[in-house]
């Protein structure tokens, strides 16, 4: 199948129309406008329907009413926006109601910069509304990866029946790259015998909903959707790593962050320093498993973000205090270079860190 060259955000909208999304419910943020813009021209080509709601807030609880049906639906924004469509991914966490959410991250705090970074880590792997809930959140690192795992969220939603996070920065939306539309992957998917679709005389009519007033009720809705995260947590975790066993210094990044620390591995190896990558592409849930490959005479592991260290938490966890944590970061829209990264690295590597 031939490539073509895609901004980001439209390429996100056309792995979501050949992945089945019918619904767009969205409202303009830079840095991912054109992503509803895209959507608005496409998908009435395909019997879909794009909505411009009056705000964030409308354009989530409309994602919440059409999931509902059962339909396949999306919604985009960014790093603002998100935070004000919280109360509605937590609704449809609540109700188990699935749906793909996508968000170009943005500096901030408040309405902070347009441009790229990674700050909202923490707003989207430890849930960002209210209650006990997980969303499956992927972090690709190019547009290709974008696509890839737009199309995947759409069957994982479905799967496990829950929202599924793409969390992306905002060079994402707006570089363009080459781009591949493979076909969906086939996987056996449950009958959405929850919709309420209409009862035809055929059945006892579904309910859709979040609230229960009954405390015993609601905490053994609480425990159900514990012990589905938990399968999520042994099913789906995806990383990439390479290098980790002779390791002097291991890297950890994700999204296109990763992509500047591997520039970083190769004037390391230049310099006859081993460097290892660990890469979440699932921040959640996340890869613990192969912090425990590390080399164990590595020197430290150093962690790279557009954020003031969001995800040093969870590198804590995963390295159990094996080893020491580093940091390399920029916040508000700046962005780490290799030349700094290598700095850093030599250092941890001489021990004078």
């Amino acid at each position: 199948m031939a490539k073509v060259l895609m901004k980001g955000n439209e390429a996100v909208g056309a792995a979501a129309i050949k992945a089945g999304c019918k619904y767009f419910f969205g409202y303009p943020i830079t840095p991912q406008s054109e992503l509803p813009e895209y959507m608005s021209l496409e998908l009435p080509k395909v019997g879909g329907v794009f909505l411009q709601a009056e705000s964030e807030l409308a354009a989530i609880n409309m994602v919440y009413g059409a999931a509902g049906t059962g339909a396949r639906v999306m919604t985009g924004s960014s790093s603002p926006g998100i935070s004000l469509k919280q109360e509605g991914i937590t609704y449809c966490a609540g109700a188990e109601l699935p749906c793909v959410i996508v968000n170009m991250m943005r500096g901030g705090p408040g309405l902070g910069s347009i441009q790229p970074s990674q700050s909202d880590y923490f707003q989207a792997t430890r849930g960002g509304g209210n209650g006990d809930y997980r969303t499956i959140v992927y972090a690709p690192s190019s547009i290709q990866e974008t696509v890839d795992y737009v199309m995947e969220a759409f069957d994982k939603a479905d799967l496990y029946r829950t929202p599924v996070l793409i969390l992306a920065d905002g060079m994402i939306g707006q570089m363009m790259e080459a781009v591949e539309f493979k076909e969906p992957k086939k996987i056996d998917l449950p009958e959405k015998d929850w919709s309420t679709t209409g009862t035809k005389g055929k059945r006892t009519h579904n309910i859709v909903n979040s609230l229960y007033l009954d405390s015993e009720l609601l905490e053994k809705h609480n425990l159900k959707l514990e012990e589905k995260y938990k399968l999520i947590e042994e099913k789906e975790v995806i990383y990439e790593s390479f290098g980790l066993e002779d390791a002097d210094v291991v890297c950890v990044a994700y999204g296109t962050t990763s992509r500047i620390v591997k520039n970083a591995i190769k004037l390391s190896e230049e310099k006859g320093i081993k460097v290892g990558l660990i890469r979440p592409i699932t921040l959640w849930p996340y890869p613990y498993e192969i912090f425990k490959k590390i080399n164990p005479n590595a020197k430290g592991v150093l962690t790279v973000e557009m954020s003031t260290g969001q995800m040093i938490d969870d590198v804590k966890i995963a390295v159990e205090g094996k080893f020491p944590v580093y940091f390399n970061g920029r916040t508000g829209g700046m962005i780490p270079t290799p030349a700094s990264i290598l700095t850093d690295i030599e250092k941890i590597a001489g021990g004078i860190k």
